[in-house]
């Protein structure tokens, strides 16, 4: 067709810029089929079943959780972590993840506007028709549109599925990284555990060795057996070989530490060197209460929070998979401004433009439209499934956590309780030997007891502290879903002009 030229190339750019007034970008121009989502009401309890008292009893709060491992107070801890961070191959990939969702969130977003292309093109010809050669000169700059009108939903539903999959993805990121800080919390704590057990076999080594020495002497003399000698020469292996396991155990918690935070290890034993606590004590978690109620407590984990967006993705699905079954709405159009010379003749101007609509309907596909349909609702309900058996979960691994603090924090009473007995026992026995009443064995044997008793104490202390670390890692490691993460993505304009 060939139209007046520039008035009807404006009209037509205005009904162009207006059509996505009619998508319904919302929605579908006439519906929106599929089920509207709605995160599915979980049953909690009113409280936690498991004590709080104790150990647990105090004033701290979960909303110091976001700055929780800053106030361990320890230099050392602190850099392994952000440097596992910064090195994460899980966090790497985690943050792709988002990056491509992010992408389709945008692609989705704009699938409901016209995809204008603009084409231009020169042709130059010479031609006879038996006379004087003549040139002709064809010139075009036009735009040509092809759009899908959203009649029943289906690319409003793919814009919900795919910002529902971003929001997962960085939900999944928070728990990678509450996750990672955990774990290299746990192999820095193990490590710090590991210099106390160290020291204490060492000091029971000696102890052993002495031991022995005292037995072979008194054999020799007649006054023990050869038998008692050699079961201390015995004890006495055993102990150096118990040290040089400890030493081992040691350099591999160390390669575990190279490995999560990419640290070159002189660097790694250099930092643990000099930010090693005094005293041979572990690193003290700052206490925390969880006083909400386990309903609230399910909301602050991120992998929940995955999980229900994830559920939220599994509905989407299931409108985009009906909307297949109903009748699809195609523009296509064209409009391509043509100016043609030839020769020293005034150039002809034309304005070519056409518009197609193109509707489908389908009428026979075997039942793979509706299988796609029954595919999708049974994705949904795995996801439920899914979703409900995290959350029953998180309620566990919180309520198992809180029974192993309020154990090891019991148990290290009573641990505290006989340390202090074997320390008597130890000095009663050193008096007894300084005023000739007792022997050197005696005050060997006693010194062992209590390296046994503060060995066992060093043992509750870990796992208190390793308890403290789960229960962070149980109740979503300060996250709450509002850290300022922009997941809303921004599409174009729908505003009618």
């Amino acid at each position: 067709m060939t139209g007046p030229g520039p008035n009807r190339l404006a009209r037509l750019f205005v009904v162009i810029g207006c059509l996505p007034g009619l998508s319904g970008c919302a929605g579908g121009l006439f519906a929106t089929v599929g089920p509207d989502y709605s995160p599915p009401a979980v049953t909690a309890a009113a409280s936690w079943q498991a004590s709080q008292e104790g150990e647990v009893a105090h004033k701290g709060s979960t909303a110091k959780l976001a700055d929780w491992w800053a106030q361990f107070n320890d230099r050392a801890l602190d850099t392994l972590i952000s440097a596992a961070q910064k090195q994460s191959s899980t966090l790497t990939q985690a943050v792709a993840a988002i990056e491509r969702a992010r992408a389709d969130a945008i692609t989705a977003g704009v699938a409901g506007y016209p995809d204008l292309t603009a084409v231009g093109s020169v042709n130059r010809s010479a031609f006879t028709l038996g006379g004087p050669l003549a040139l002709r000169t064809q010139s075009q700059l036009g735009v040509q549109s092809q759009w899908e009108i959203d009649l029943f939903g289906g690319l409003a539903r793919e814009r919900e599925s795919r910002q529902a999959t971003l929001e997962a993805n960085v939900s999944l990121w928070h728990d990678a990284r509450v996750s990672l800080a955990a774990e290299v919390a746990n192999a820095y704590v193990n490590f710090r555990y590991c210099e106390i057990q160290v020291a204490q076999t060492e000091a029971e080594s000696r102890s052993r060795s002495e031991t022995a020495r005292m037995a072979g002497g008194a054999a020799k003399a007649g006054l023990q057996s050869n038998t008692a000698a050699q079961l201390a020469q015995g004890a006495a292996a055993d102990s150096a070989g118990a040290l040089l396991q400890r030493r081992a155990q040691c350099d591999i918690v160390i390669k575990g530490l190279v490995f999560l935070t990419a640290i070159e290890e002189p660097a790694l034993r250099k930092l643990l060197k000099d930010a090693k606590p005094s005293g041979d004590r572990l690193p003290e978690p700052a206490r925390f209460r969880i006083d909400a109620v386990p309903a609230r407590v399910i909301a602050q984990r991120p992998d929940i929070a995955a999980a229900e967006r994830q559920l939220a993705t599994a509905s989407a699905e299931i409108g985009g998979a009906e909307a297949d079954r109903y009748p699809r709405l195609t523009l296509a159009g064209n409009i391509t401004p043509t100016r043609i010379a030839i020769g020293s003749s005034p150039a002809l101007s034309l304005t070519p433009w056409s518009i197609a609509p193109s509707l489908s309907l389908p009428l026979f596909d075997g039942g793979r439209r509706k299988a796609n349909v029954d595919a999708a609702r049974a994705q949904y309900a795995s996801a439920e499934s899914a979703y409900r058996s995290k959350v029953r979960n998180a309620v566990r691994e919180v309520e198992e956590t809180l029974v192993r603090l309020e154990s090891a924090a019991s148990r290290e009473t009573q641990a505290q309780a006989a340390s202090s007995s074997y320390r008597a026992t130890l000095d009663a026995a050193r008096e007894m030997q300084r005023v000739g009443l007792g022997s050197a064995l005696d005050v060997e044997e006693s010194r062992r007891l209590s390296l046994a008793a503060e060995s066992n104490l060093s043992s509750l202390a870990l796992e208190r502290v390793a308890a403290w670390i789960a229960l962070y890692r149980a109740v979503g490691g300060g996250w709450d879903g509002t850290a300022g993460d922009s997941l809303t993505v921004n599409y174009p304009s729908r505003q009618t002009p």
